[in-house]
Formats: structure tokens, sequence, C-alpha cells
């Protein structure tokens, strides 16, 4: 990957995901709550829905722009001409991509998510009090959940994106426009949120119990079991609809924007002398 391309990468992915993270914020709230063990109404309702939001803010770009860096260059690492070996090809590029976005990712998805259960406290408050009771280990509580949740949600949304582009591209004899992109990215993120809910509901477990509890130090198995037996298939299912909403909605938002805003880069690179 060249200069131009890391560039394009860097800065289509970072805006991507800053454009959808705050426009989804609310959405993204109502799920976490809606998860929380201690209830939705109890973790905040409808109250603010925005809490936690500056965590987001900072987190967003790098996060975003990481991933698409690294996805773009084990992409073009990986080259084939074999249609067969595509989805391998963007499988192992995405998981790479969300192994070094969720070292980003984790400390602020920490911080937001506890800010989102308890509305009354700063997210600077939140974040030193987390620092100061658990140290760094505190803020990547939950990161092994966190790639386990990402990595299977990636490997069925990015080939399945990526597919769905080259079918679309294949039957009207052209690339496929930014709007074309960002429908087949609202489905694949759709359906890949639905089928990896359980691991989200998971990941949001452990990463709101508190410090010493058997959830904050067990894995993603334990967690998952402790939902199902105490609330059943609805326990693991928590949050579903607003997770499918705002990932069909941020699907369409942030491949079509990275789309759009990568090959815009990429023009006037070109042109530039």
């Amino acid at each position: 990957m060249d200069r131009l391309g890391f560039t394009a990468s860097l800065v289509a992915g970072g805006l991507a995901g800053v454009s959808v993270d705050l426009i989804l914020f609310p959405l993204d709230t109502i799920k976490t709550r809606l998860q929380s063990p201690q209830g939705f109404k109890k973790a905040g309702g409808f109250r603010g829905i925005y809490a936690g939001v500056p965590s987001t803010a900072v987190g967003s770009f790098p996060n975003a722009a990481a991933f698409f860096i690294t996805y773009e260059y084990v992409k073009w690492f990986l080259y084939t001409d074999s249609s067969y070996l595509m989805p391998v090809k963007h499988m192992l590029a995405a998981s790479a991509g969300e192994m070094v976005a969720c070292l980003i990712r984790v400390p602020t998805e920490v911080v937001k998510q506890r800010a989102q259960v308890s509305a009354s406290s700063r997210t600077f408050h939140i974040f030193s009090n987390i620092l100061y009771e658990e140290g760094i280990q505190g803020l990547y509580r939950g990161y092994k959940s966190t790639v386990l949740r990402e990595i299977p949600f990636s490997l069925v949304q990015f080939p399945l994106w990526e597919s769905l582009k080259a079918l679309w591209s294949w039957r009207q004899d052209r690339v496929v426009d930014s709007w074309q992109s960002a429908v087949c990215g609202a489905f694949a993120g759709g359906f890949a949120a639905a089928v990896t809910t359980p691991l989200d509901v998971a990941k949001t477990r452990i990463m709101l119990a508190k410090a010493g509890s058997s959830t904050a130090s067990g894995n993603v198995l334990s967690a998952l079991h402790g939902v199902w037996q105490t609330q059943g298939l609805s326990g693991l299912f928590a949050g579903v609809f607003p997770r499918m909403a705002a990932i069909s909605l941020g699907g369409f938002i942030f491949l079509g924007t990275y789309d759009q805003t990568h090959s815009l880069l990429l023009e006037l690179g070109k042109e530039s002398p």
C-alpha cells in the first residue's frame, strides 16, 4: 500500500468512525442499558442518552482509522486474483483490523459504557476513578471479550459487504456507487449484529461488572452461562433490535462515508502534481 492509499484509509476511516459514532450514540446508550445487569430503568432509561459521549468523541477517529489502515494493508499484502480466496482474504484483513483497533476502542468503551449506566457521573470522573481503583488494566477490562465479539462480527460483515458490492457491480456492469456500497453495508451490518448479539451482551456484562466480582474476572463463556441461567435466551439477545438498528444505520453511514471519502481522496491525490 503506497503513501496515498495509507493517507486515504486513515482520513476516510477516521471521518467515517466519528460520523457514525456521534450520530448513533443514543441508540448505543439504549442498547447498553437494556443489557445492563441492573435493568433498563435503573441504568437510566431514556434519561441522559448522551452520557459518555466525550469518551466516544475522543476515541472514534483513531479507532476507525487504525481499523481501516490495517484492513487495507492486509488486503494489499494478501493480494490474490482467485475469487475463491477473496472471502478468506477479507476475513483475515478484518480480523487483523479489529485486533489493532480494539487497543484504542476498549478503553473508550469501558469509560463510555459506565457513563451510560450512571448518567449523573462525569466522563472524566469515571476515567480517573478507573485508573485510581483498577489501574491501566481496568481500562482494558473486557479486551478479550471485545475482540471475541468483534472478530466474529467482522468475519460476517466485511466479506458479506465486499461480496454484495461485487455482486451488485457484476449485475450493473460497473463499479458500485457510494450509496450502493452504503446499502450493502447496512444489510451486512444488520445481519452481523443479530448473530453476534450474545457476544455483545457478554462483553457489556464484563465491562460493567464491579472490580473483584466473578463476572469482572471471568471469561466470555462464564458470562454467557451466567446470563443464560438467570435470563435465558431473551437475556442473551437483550438489546438485539436497537443493536441491529444502530449497526444497520451505522453500516450505511460508516461504509458509505468510507467508500466516498476514500475514492475522493485517491482521485485528488492522483490529480495533484
